[in-house]
Formats: structure tokens, sequence, C-alpha cells
């Protein structure tokens, strides 16, 4: 057996409904390769190894969840990597799907480690906080809509696809969890540079109660405020709002 490490974030989904929910949602093509991010006890991995047709690697950062799952499973053998998947280079050097059910104190970090592997991931399916779900789902003049929201829906299509109860794991957090999906809609909008965008939305949201003029100051060159877009707050803004004010001035940084 294996032990619950709460300084990793472990929460472990046994509910086998939910389980086969989220892998039925993955887009499973004959030849695709899948990156499962933290497997954990094997909840959704069991399912995932009976994809015969398909390049499947997962990483762990647990030593001790390794071990259970090459004893456990042994058909997984060297396709599990020992790594902090904050920390680690893309396992593959083609397109990939990933697949999680997500340390909550490391989900939007590995949202942010997604986007810097973006040209390769082609689809998302990952489990979060209920509450970061919404917010990285929601749309402009929404509260909750903010960094995470614009960055991902940038790139990918953002679907919320279901709710997940706080019974469904061991042990129970005490908050609701929600499943997404994301699939790449290959760089819409054509930003040229991810950094220098995360850079002006970044800076917008970070003062959000403060108009862009006042909130951008220190990202846009002078003399660039009398935009009337500059009226406007953060959440005001659509993506292609915040895509437009890059192209005209993000990029000058």
């Amino acid at each position: 057996m294996y032990t619950l490490k709460k300084s990793l974030g472990q929460h472990f989904l046994h509910d086998e409904n939910v389980c086969k929910k989220i892998v039925d949602h993955i887009t499973h093509t004959s030849g695709m390769r899948l990156l499962e991010v933290g497997p954990g006890g094997g909840a959704l991995t069991k399912y995932l190894l009976a994809w015969d047709d398909i390049d499947y690697r997962a990483i762990e950062i647990d030593e001790e969840k390794v071990n259970y799952l090459k004893k456990t499973y042994p058909s997984i053998g060297d396709k599990i990597i020992m790594e902090d998947i904050l920390k680690s280079s893309a396992p593959f050097s083609e397109n990939f799907s990933l697949v999680g059910n997500f340390p909550y104190n490391i989900s939007s970090p590995i949202l942010f480690k997604v986007l810097e592997w973006e040209p390769l991931v082609t689809e998302v399916i990952g489990m979060f906080q209920k509450e970061v779900a919404l917010r990285i789902a929601s749309g402009p003049g929404s509260k909750v809509y903010g960094i995470l929201s614009v960055l991902m829906q940038a790139f990918y299509k953002v679907t919320y696809l279901f709710d997940v109860h706080e019974s469904c794991f061991t042990p129970p957090p005490k908050v609701k969890s929600g499943v997404l999906q994301f699939t790449n809609l290959n760089n819409p909008y054509d930003i040229d540079d991810k950094r220098r965008f995360s850079i002006l939305v970044k800076a917008a949201f970070n003062q959000r109660r403060k108009t862009l003029r006042n909130a951008l100051k220190s990202v846009l060159p002078p003399g660039k405020h009398n935009d009337p877009m500059m009226d406007k707050r953060a959440e005001q803004l659509s993506v292609a709002d915040f895509v437009t004010l890059y192209n005209r001035y993000g990029k000058q940084q």
C-alpha cells in the first residue's frame, strides 16, 4: 500500500464512475502520445495502460507512489518518470495530450507549464479545485476572470466538463472539484511572444481595481496611455482586447 502525503496535496480519487468519466473525455486516437501528471495511486492509470495503441508516459514526484505503481501495474515499467512536473522537460518531442487529477496546490503552476509546452500540447483534461476551474473558464465581466482565464483562453478552447463531489476522494478535500478540458486552437491570435504577452496580462490584473492607465504604467512606454481602452479595468477586456493591447504596445516593452 501507500501513504497519503499532505505536503504534496494528495487526495486520491476512488470513485470509479468519475475515473471512467475523465478517461472518456480524452480524445483517444490510435498512435497518440499521452502524459499523465501525478498518477498517485493509479486511479486513472489502470484505464490508460489498457489502451495498448498509444504511447503513454507518467510523471510522479513521490518515490513511494512510483514504486507502488510499478509493483501494482508492471506494464508501466519505464513509462513512469520520477520528476517534478514543474521542472520537467517535455516528455515527447511531438504533439501529445495531458491528463491528471492535479494536486490543488500546484494546479495553476501546472497550467503555466502547459503554456510553456503549448506548441506540443494538443489537449488537457484536468481536475482542479472547483473555484479555480470556474475562474479559468470564466469570461470578461466576471469578478473571477483573471490572468489564467486570459492566458489559457488565448491558446485553448476551455470547457468546464463536470463537478466532482468531495466524497469521491480519500481523504475528502474541503472543497468541491471541477474537471476542465483544454483544446489547442493553434495560436489563433498569432501571439509572437508568450512571455511579453503574459507580462502585460499579469500587470493588468495585479492591480485589477485600477484602470489600465494606472495598472500598466510600469510596463507600457511613456505616452501610450491615451488610448480609450486605458479607461477600462482588466476584467472588462476580452482575450481579443488583450491581444490588441499587446500588438499595439506590449511588443515595445
